[in-house]
């Protein structure tokens, strides 16, 4: 079972992923997106085990 620590982790290692890949490639690009879109599902399991709905 995972739990709110292990999805806070994942979602501070996706936003740093995310911060360093804008760095390089720009925030309009394909490979920042897709991280964008992981971490969103990341921050809407947080949400989900937290009980509150987005």
């Amino acid at each position: 079972m995972e739990g709110i620590a292990q999805i806070e982790q994942a979602i501070e290692s996706k936003r740093k992923e995310m911060y360093r890949a804008s760095e390089r490639y720009g925030l309009t690009s394909v490979t920042v997106l897709k991280i964008s879109k992981e971490l969103d599902a990341l921050l809407n399991r947080f949400y989900e085990k937290r009980g509150l709905k987005r």
